[in-house]
């Protein structure tokens, strides 16, 4: 446990924050008395930056402490018993920080529980303004928190659907829209011309990093509210009609060829080593996708495509967003869609009114107009008026739609190891079986089901065991292709000899 203020951090940072900062209503604002305000956050310097500089500058008589929760879990892999959730309660007991960060799943057990101080009395003394505040935060907070707000979000994040206007145009198609469905998007995909070599030619869409079977069908399932195991019963759910219609979906939208699958053969590796080769290996970016889903991230790509590569009409120059396709069931939510960096007061914290005071800012209009003045990297700031751009584009689409309230990552690390390290690769296969035309969907799925119970019901295993299981896994996948190969040839020297024809 460390002092946040450092001599170390640059000076010039912190005159550019206070720079956009207004101080507007400071001294009234200030706590009368000096006070320690202890911090739960993952890095000691990383708070600094996104909150402690500014914070401390503004308010020089509250004396910021940070216990960071790096050391939680650190040696879990030799622990095959770990529980994550009971450690960080267990720091929580024996730091006793007066503010807690969360993600929204330690959000609602520690509202349930019963540990976090109710914010709606300072929200109501301090005529807390909500108003310009992302909408329906405010109210899904407090639906979560069993009809109270217990913590606020400072950040929201999202992925959306980047479109190429040019593209749309050249070829007489309307521009997607907000909250489209699956269907509607993938069929306004299909209206793009599919000739032409692959390195050259047009796509409709591209879904995740390599746009397969696997990244598809997760992603439509995931907005019907589908998951592939349920981590409270430790149960598969893959094997069902709701999966089983969204893979067919993302199998029919592939084989189509509207939509961008990455050669698993290059991974995108081919065609130069340059950072400008590497930069218009991106099909959206090289102007040959009108349609690509991805984080705020990708604005800062396509910028630094634009400064970097200066020759005219190569790099996608008229694009706009909108969000990601929903269900036709759940139009307003998305499971792309998240609030970041929670912060609440511990119930038994002594100093209320100055971890009410960090709050309060961290989530005023004041810290968004600062923040918005950063790299978007780890979000959005929570007051709308200050997300947008120079160009007028679409950026209500990364906040539009609500997080979706199936969590598909809720209690995942309460199972057993070896299956968050090892079902993702036995998934990764048999989706390709069946985008490969080897398998049925039914068969698929039927056999994740299995496989994946199979994990579940497994004594929890160390690093050290779930990596040598894994080695094996290989070495036996190996010996049976290279007995396959041998099998190959055996039979083609055979059918050479007997005088067949092989072609």
């Amino acid at each position: 446990m460390k002092k946040l203020f450092k001599k170390a951090v640059p000076i010039v940072l912190l005159g550019t924050l206070l720079a956009g900062c207004s101080f507007g209503g400071s001294k009234e604002a200030k706590v009368p008395e000096t006070s320690t305000l202890k911090v739960m956050y993952y890095d000691e310097g990383q708070f600094f930056q996104d909150y402690g500089m500014l914070f401390t500058a503004l308010f020089p008589n509250i004396e910021v402490q940070v216990v960071s929760t790096q050391e939680i879990g650190r040696n879990n892999g030799e622990d095959p018993d770990f529980d994550a959730e009971k450690a960080k309660k267990e720091f929580i007991e024996k730091e006793k920080p007066d503010l807690i960060m969360m993600d929204i799943n330690e959000y609602q057990k520690a509202a349930e529980e019963g540990r976090l101080h109710d914010l709606e009395a300072q929200m109501t003394k301090d005529k807390f303004n909500t108003e310009g505040i992302v909408p329906g935060m405010i109210d899904y907070m407090k639906e979560l928190g069993g009809g109270k707000v217990y913590a606020l979000p400072t950040a929201v994040n999202s992925q959306v659907m980047y479109f190429n206007k040019e593209l749309f145009t050249k070829h007489n198609i309307e521009f997607p829209t907000d909250k489209m469905s699956w269907n509607d998007v993938i069929q306004l995909a299909k209206r793009f011309p599919t000739e032409g070599k692959p390195e050259e030619r047009v796509y409709g869409l591209k879904v995740g990093y390599s746009g397969d079977l696997n990244e598809l069908s997760t992603m439509v399932a995931g907005s019907e509210g589908l998951t592939y195991v349920n981590g409270k019963t430790k149960k598969m759910t893959i094997d069902t009609p709701g999966w089983e219609t969204s893979v067919q979906t993302a199998l029919d939208a592939i084989k189509s060829k509207a939509l961008y699958v990455q050669d698993p053969n290059n991974n995108g590796m081919s065609g130069g080593d340059s950072y400008e080769d590497y930069l218009m290996r991106d099909p959206f970016i090289s102007g040959r996708l009108a349609m690509t889903i991805d984080s705020s991230y990708y604005i800062n790509q396509i910028e630094q495509a634009a400064d970097y590569i200066k020759k005219e009409g190569v790099v996608v120059k008229d694009w706009d967003m909108v969000t990601v396709p929903v269900s036709a069931q759940l139009p307003d939510e998305s499971s792309n869609a998240y609030y970041s960096n929670i912060f609440g007061i511990a119930k038994d914290s002594p100093n209320v009114d100055a971890a009410w005071k960090f709050i309060s800012y961290i989530s005023s209009e004041d810290y968004s107009r600062v923040k918005a003045k950063t790299p978007n990297y780890n979000g959005f700031p929570i007051h709308t008026k200050y997300v947008k751009d120079e160009e007028g584009r679409n950026l209500a689409a990364f906040y539009k739609l609500k997080p979706s309230k199936v969590n598909n990552y809720s209690d995942y690390e309460k199972l057993p190891p070896q299956f968050n390290q090892m079902f993702y690769g036995i998934m990764q296969e048999e989706f390709k079986s069946i985008q490969d035309g080897k398998k049925e969907i039914k068969e698929g799925l039927a056999l994740l089901q299995v496989k994946g119970d199979e994990l579940l019901a497994q004594a929890p295993m160390t690093d050290e065991e779930i990596q040598k299981e894994m080695e094996e896994k290989q070495k036996k996948e190996a010996e049976a292709a290279a007995g396959g190969a041998a099998t190959e040839e055996a039979t083609e020297e055979s059918t050479t000899e007997s005088g067949t024809v092989i072609k």
